[in-house]
């Protein structure tokens, strides 16, 4: 396994449609194990692929309700309620805004076994699966904004950067 660079913007594979993984073989298991290990090095909650570089439909999600969650091809196939949330991303280091997130998600998927998978979320693992399938769409965070001028550098940005 490798800690690998995470791209930041305004690196263009950020904003590129991921592509959809069609074969789960040896070297897709690998890219999930790294993914994993650099989330970890991180501190992060979750990752998508392309934000390691590979323009693929990957997600890797960690929280502590709700441990390790691999997901390859994830599509939100349902949504409800609204609420506000401060999100940060480890593709834009060193600072947060405030995003309309849905309440509650149902997303479909595949876990890293090839199985189909579907997960009913809410709170903070609802909030992670929509920003890492943003990601998937060449969406970023700061895309959600009410205004642009709203997003906040953090105090300690210079110590995140680092980390990044």
């Amino acid at each position: 396994m490798a800690i690998m660079n995470i791209r930041v913007v305004p690196d263009p594979v950020l904003r590129q449609k991921a592509k959809r993984v069609r074969y789960n073989n040896g070297s897709i298991q690998r890219l999930i194990d790294d993914m994993i290990e650099t989330l970890h090095a991180a501190g992060g909650v979750g990752l998508a692929a392309p934000q390691v570089g590979q323009p693929l439909r990957i997600v890797v999600i960690e929280t502590p309700d709700d441990g390790l969650i691999t997901l390859l091809n994830p599509e939100v196939v349902k949504s409800s309620g609204e609420r506000m949330v401060v999100e940060g991303c480890l593709s834009i280091p060193g600072y947060e805004g405030d995003v309309k997130r849905a309440e509650m998600v149902t997303v479909k998927g595949r876990d890293r076994h090839g199985k189909e998978i579907r997960l009913k979320a809410n709170e903070l693992l609802a909030q992670a699966l929509e920003h890492e399938i943003d990601h998937l769409n060449g969406v970023l965070y700061v895309d959600l904004l009410e205004n642009r001028s709203k997003l906040r550098k953090l105090e300690n940005a210079e110590s995140e950067n680092d980390n990044a």
